[in-house]
């Protein structure tokens, strides 16, 4: 089982990837774009990866927008589903 402080930890980084790729999960969410199990599938997803120092490094190069996560981003497809959703 996950910890809750790494349930938090990729909780956070799922969302911080979100809004790097301008998505508000949020929002996704009340226009049903996205599930509530949908986003907790994509926490779970996180926890996963193997690489999640690369992401938060990732996400602090720069304060601008993004067109698309890192290619090792295990949501890549749902954020780009999103993307499309909302662009």
């Amino acid at each position: 089982m996950v910890s809750r402080t790494v349930l938090k930890q990729h909780a956070y980084l799922v969302d911080r990837m979100a809004g790097a790729l301008e998505i508000d999960l949020e929002e996704e969410a009340m226009r049903g774009s996205v599930s509530i199990g949908e986003i907790e599938d994509a926490v779970l997803a996180c926890t996963g990866c193997a690489c999640p120092g690369a992401c938060a490094a990732w996400l602090d190069e720069s304060d601008s927008p993004r067109a698309a996560p890192p290619d090792f981003c295990r949501n890549g497809s749902l954020f780009g589903r999103l993307g499309k959703a909302t662009g």
